[in-house]
């Protein structure tokens, strides 16, 4: 199976915190659940933990390479930008990653984060969902520690609600 692609100085065991959620499911391909992730006003649908989505520069709906965005989520108001951003096509996994901030630079309140999903059509009519996220700072130092893990259920629930959500089309 495909693996994420990490950026210098963000990959796991070398960052402050790092959660990991996979799904496999019968019955969806990668060509439906694609729109659902690559459209952030969609998030909101099938993901409460996802809010306040807006694009930058006249850009949107549809997040492209390179593109700013803005969603809250986690308590956090987030700006993004993409950093990978691969639509689905024959025998390739699609890939979908953004380096994510929030806070003021240098200052304890700053989080860095890099949220990177890779959806790959699997034998037998099977779809693989991985979402893995790294993230720097004294807030992502708080949540590796906190009990229940936040990223680790909230992602869970993304990556359910994200299904559920394929699996109405």
């Amino acid at each position: 199976m495909n693996a994420i692609y990490w950026p210098e100085g963000y990959a796991p065991g070398f960052t402050d915190n790092f959660v990991s959620n996979e799904i496999i499911i019968a019955g969806l391909a990668v060509e439906t659940i694609w729109p659902l992730l690559s459209q952030p006003f969609l998030w909101p649908d099938y993901y409460k933990n996802a809010a306040d989505v807006r694009f930058y520069d006249s850009k949107g709906p549809q997040l492209e390479d390179g593109v700013r965005f803005f969603f809250s989520t986690f308590g956090f108001p987030v700006e993004a930008q993409v950093v990978e951003c691969v639509p689905p096509s024959e025998g390739q996994p699609a890939r979908l990653a953004w380096h994510g901030w929030s806070g003021e630079e240098n200052t304890p309140e700053r989080l860095d984060v890099h949220h990177a999903w890779l959806l790959e059509d699997l034998p037998g009519n099977r779809v693989r969902i991985l979402t893995q996220e790294t993230q720097k700072g004294a807030p992502a130092k708080a949540l590796a520690i906190t009990r229940p893990n936040p990223m680790l259920n909230g992602h869970q629930e993304w990556l359910d609600g994200l299904t559920e959500a394929a699996m109405k089309k």
